[in-house]
């Protein structure tokens, strides 16, 4: 199953003409959307089904889409978590307790966390400029073919908080997440 839901997201990302693609998970806190961007195997997935048991609105575990206006958009699959094995399941979010959006809603803050078991949370902000850049080293779409793309993407960090830094397991690193972010849940 889960190379089937890979699979199925290549071609849909690789169609998107309205919308552009950011690897990122992606969950709804109160009204803002708070993008997790991150390579594969950066933890995503759990840090979103972690935030899905602590009440937050599913929007993706894989790819953030943004409009021409800076907005996330629901793209609800399944979730693939390891859940501490090699191999990737499917979870649908009600499996977590957690409702999936149905519209699109402005990014409130990104967080580019890299995850090791050795690590203790160490985050920072950063400038809008650098999250654009995160965004733009994690979308699979190549920018001369969209050119609209960085458009897009400036203004969905233009009202964000931005965010680098290090964090170990999910259920400790999320604790953390919505305390900096003052509890939005």
């Amino acid at each position: 199953m889960p190379d089937l839901i890979r699979a199925l997201d290549d071609v849909v990302i690789r169609r998107l003409t309205e919308l552009h693609a950011v690897h990122a998970g992606a969950v709804l806190l109160g009204e803002r959307a708070l993008l997790l961007p991150g390579i594969t195997h950066a933890g995503k997935s759990s840090l979103v089904a972690e935030l899905l048991r602590r009440g937050a609105t599913y929007f993706s575990d894989e790819y953030a889409l943004i409009d021409s206006a800076g907005r996330v958009h629901p793209y609800p699959r399944p979730l693939l978590l390891r859940n501490g094995s090699p191999e990737q399941s499917p979870w649908l979010p009600a499996e977590c307790n957690a409702y999936t959006g149905d519209s699109p809603v402005p990014v409130g803050w990104i967080l580019s966390l890299e995850y090791s078991p050795e690590y203790t949370w160490n985050v920072a902000a950063v400038c809008q400029s650098e999250a654009l850049l995160i965004l733009l080293r994690n979308t699979p779409h190549i920018l001369s073919e969209s050119p609209n793309m960085v458009a897009a993407f400036q203004h969905a960090v233009g009202g964000a908080q931005c965010y680098v830094g290090r964090r170990s397991e999910a259920d400790e690193a999320v604790s953390r997440i919505l305390q900096l972010l003052g509890s939005p849940l």
